[in-house]
């Protein structure tokens, strides 16, 4: 595989070289696909979303709330649901979807510090609270940041 044999997805480009408005024999002739006649048939068409001057629907729609782009969406855990693995296991994203714990980890899966451990654990996720980091080692486990 080398850039000379690079070829775009089948069906993906569609070629704009289309001739409009060359005769009834080409299947696109006498009107070119735009119908007869009406405003849309002539040059200078309004935008899109243009309804005649009447108030369009995307300016009568109230706006609502903000939605910062750059926010992470942490899926937060206790530390007592952690009680289902065994003693000595290694604890990560994976394991805690294997257990059913987690569906979807979304931007990143923090451990906090309610409920009580008695297992020795590696935990290895993104982040965990102060609390939850001095309960895992505390008991001899591990609390790596990933």
């Amino acid at each position: 595989m080398d850039l000379s044999n690079l070829r775009p997805a089948k069906g993906s480009v569609q070629s704009d070289n289309f001739r409009r408005g060359r005769g009834h024999g080409s299947g696109n002739g006498k009107t070119a696909g735009k119908g007869h006649k009406g405003q849309k048939a002539r040059s200078g068409a309004p935008r899109p979303g243009f309804e005649g001057g009447q108030m369009p629907l995307y300016r009568r729609l109230p706006k609502r709330g903000f939605k910062c782009r750059n926010s992470k969406e942490i899926v937060a855990i206790n530390l007592s649901a952690l009680e289902v693995f065994e003693n000595g296991a290694t604890v990560d994203v994976d394991a805690l979807i294997e257990k059913g714990i987690i569906k979807n980890p979304r931007d990143g899966v923090k451990i906090l510090g309610n409920g009580e451990l008695t297992k020795k654990l590696d935990v290895k996720v993104g982040a965990y609270s102060a609390s939850a980091k001095e309960k895992i080692e505390a008991l001899g486990g591990t609390a790596e940041v990933i």
